[in-house]
């Protein structure tokens, strides 16, 4: 993950003592959700746990829903020596409270053949079938929900483990590994928590495929994969030559595209890593709220003026009605009552007064209500109020789906440019004012 890149230090006497138990503070009051849960999305991750100002600065201009961030293990210090002082349950809480999906990174003892100088190592030993590596594998996982725990991170979250690239034609510290992970995954899975392994594609992730294959059912396998790709393609797909199509799918996936770059959103700079995730049940839209009975989504959205008849003005009632400018019924006619209802609906958002249904009209009309900060994997009505909106407002059509996807977020972007907005496909401040407004 980031540890290639880190200076080695020789880790306190006091951290080595919290990363082999993983008491650091009385057990935390719990999260508010489980961690990361069902999302298709981006997620970021970093050796220094943000500060709670960088964390607010990104959540409102970046496109990223998720954060990496090392909890613990005995080569933490090779990364980070800050994320001990910065990460505690205060900081996850606050995070989970923001909508942020937080991704607990342990990074324990590495591979025999690893390159890497570090100090501590997988037991390569292969007596009693590597039992030592064996051990090893359950005692890092019983530390790593002991933190886990006491930073309020329920039971149901993903612990991922960072192994790092070593040389998978080892035989002995190919197996030390697998049955160290494999170890991992079932202490896991004991203690009620989600087994996850981060790893080079063609490494380690390479390798649990390869023994699953081959070997069915000689080590456990981990509930989802997290894979360091460099190819800047955020999505979850794997060439075939390292993992089969079909393994860790569907939505058991994260793909680290981007490695070692630097970004800077609302105004606050910081070095990361990009990733794509695609887990649990994926990001799915629940139901929609009920309308009056008629069709709300339309393909384009024409103007509707008194005397007219159909669908779409059926659609405008129902809107209107909603917002209690409209008493009378759904009718499918625009008479006398929807004209008022219309005018009054503009004179209260400043469109031009003209009693007609425009474009304008339709933007504001469609997307109005609450304005939730919105980003690529965010589900929901507002996420199809604001699909209506953009349809409206570009005259292109934004299929309506409930889920904030990649045309989705690729609407805003185009929305956003052409008002002059900073054009980051998040809907949240000016964005959203401007199409309640109706500006288009």
């Amino acid at each position: 993950m980031l540890l290639t890149r880190a200076r080695a230090r020789t880790a306190s006497v006091v951290l080595s003592a919290l990363v082999a138990t993983g008491l650091s503070a009385p057990p935390a009051q719990a999260a508010s959700r489980v961690t990361p849960g069902s999302f298709t999305g981006f997620a970021f991750d970093t050796c220094n746990t943000p500060s709670n100002a960088d964390m607010d600065a990104w959540r409102t201009s970046s496109p990223f829903w998720g954060v990496g961030v090392y909890i613990g293990g005995a080569e933490l210090s090779r990364c980070t020596k800050e994320a001990e002082t910065k990460l505690d349950a205060a900081w996850v809480s606050r995070q989970a409270q923001r909508g942020w999906r937080v991704l607990p990174i342990w990074v324990g003892p590495q591979a025999d053949c690893a390159d890497d100088p570090y100090t501590s190592r997988i037991d390569t030993s292969k007596r009693s079938s590597y039992a030592a590596a064996r051990s090893q594998g359950a005692a890092n996982a019983g530390a790593a929900v002991t933190r886990a725990k006491n930073l309020g991170i329920p039971a149901g979250s993903t612990l991922w483990y960072d192994i790092e690239a070593f040389d998978n034609s080892v035989q002995d510290c190919r197996r030390s590994v697998l049955s160290f992970l494999s170890s991992w995954t079932k202490r896991l899975h004991g203690l009620g928590y989600t087994s996850g392994v981060y790893s080079s594609v063609a490494s380690g992730i390479h390798v649990l495929d390869n023994a699953d294959k081959l070997s069915p059912g000689s080590y456990a396998m981990p509930d989802q994969v997290w894979y360091a790709w460099a190819n800047k393609r955020a999505n979850t797909v794997i060439a075939t030559k390292w993992v089969r199509r079909t393994s860790w799918m569907p939505h058991a996936r994260v793909h680290q595209y981007v490695i070692d770059t630097y970004a800077t959103y609302g105004g606050v700079r910081m070095e990361v890593d990009r990733n794509f995730l695609d887990v649990g049940r994926g990001s799915v839209a629940p139901r929609a709220l009920a309308t009056c009975g008629v069709r709300v989504d339309f393909p384009d959205y024409r103007l509707q003026r008194r005397g007219m008849t159909g669908a779409q003005v059926e659609a405008a009632q129902c809107l209107l009605k909603k917002k209690r400018l409209y008493g009378g019924r759904v009718h499918g006619r625009f008479d006398a009552a929807t004209v008022r209802a219309v005018r009054s609906f503009q004179h209260g958002r400043g469109i031009r007064v003209t009693g007609s249904v425009d474009a304008p009209t339709w933007t504001a009309l469609l997307s109005d209500g609450a304005s939730p900060l919105l980003k690529r994997g965010s589900v929901g009505d507002a996420v199809r109020r604001l699909q209506r909106g953009l349809t409206a407002a570009l005259d292109d059509r934004v299929t309506v789906t409930g889920v904030l996807d990649t045309p989705t977020s690729a609407a805003v972007v185009r929305y956003q440019r052409a008002r002059g907005l900073t054009a980051n496909g998040v809907m949240a401040g000016e964005t959203w004012a401007d199409l309640e407004a109706g500006r288009r």
